[in-house]
């Protein structure tokens, strides 16, 4: 890329913080990897309970919090948190509220059962990351969105937060990996907290023959879809895609550039 440009990771885990899953390492090695390619990059991720604070020295950036942000009409105080990752010059911010995300456990209670509120959980996150750049007042070139808590991000760039003229220019990827439980868990509340929080006009996006499948619509409503995994279905993501990538390399660059030149032409 000719100029440097800004990448936002907005991210369900990542590794030292949260372990759950392939997404966790593979967003702690695609970060480093792009910052080292001269990317500017900057990590936004839940603040979950179990990740301890003092360990990972987080600490409150108190110009960033007090804001509140709204689900379904109920306001929630957002709490900004700050780490170095270790081994990088990266910057990882946490999304914090004593609701949603103090809780000792992250996405099952003790007996394994899918926390009810997870989808509203993810919206106070999704709303949160928009308002969390705002503040910064950086303008991201490529938003990449890594895991099923962030796939409502795309739907609220493309509605709710349509005229927010910090993310004017960026171009919206998501990396897709498995969705399957958070499928059935949200199938029949989504429509509704769509209309409520402000994307309900782009919800049937999310819908396919075979119900709900928020990897599809996540992708439908970016500029550009990453399979994250290797068994991830291809067969309902949209538009540019790039197939699995077994080990990180300039592909992942090329992708950014044929979407950033693809924005290019349009103007």
């Amino acid at each position: 890329m000719a100029d440097k440009k800004r990448i936002l990771i907005v991210t369900q885990e990542l590794k030292p913080y949260t372990i759950l899953s392939q997404v966790s390492d593979i967003v702690r090695q695609y970060a480093q990897f792009v910052q080292e390619k001269g990317m500017e990059v900057r990590i936004l991720m839940p603040k979950f309970g179990p990740i301890n604070e003092r360990r990972h020295r987080l600490h409150e950036v108190v110009r960033l919090s007090g804001m509140n942000i709204n689900v379904d009409e109920d306001d929630y105080p957002l709490i900004i948190k700050v780490a170095s990752l270790p081994g990088t010059r990266m910057q990882v911010y946490f999304l914090d509220n004593e609701e949603y995300f103090k809780r000792k456990q992250i996405f099952e209670n003790v007996d394994g059962k899918f926390f009810e509120d997870n989808l509203d959980r993810t919206l106070f996150f999704c709303k949160g990351v928009v308002e969390t750049v705002k503040k910064f007042g950086w303008s991201p070139d490529i938003v990449h969105c890594h895991g099923w808590m962030t796939s409502l991000l795309p739907a609220l760039l493309r509605t709710f937060y349509i005229n927010e003229p910090i993310f004017r220019d960026a171009r919206v990827v998501y990396s897709a990996y498995d969705a399957q439980v958070a499928n059935s868990a949200f199938d029949g509340d989504l429509r509704t907290k769509a209309l409520d929080n402000g994307f309900g006009d782009v919800v049937d996006s999310f819908y396919t023959s075979n119900g709900l499948d928020l990897n599809a619509g996540a992708s439908k409503l970016s500029d550009g879809t990453i399979a994250g995994v290797e068994d991830v279905a291809l067969e309902n993501l949209s538009g540019l895609i790039l197939d699995y990538q077994e080990d990180l390399s300039a592909k992942y660059l090329e992708f950014y550039e044929e979407l950033l030149e693809a924005t290019e032409e349009k103007v």
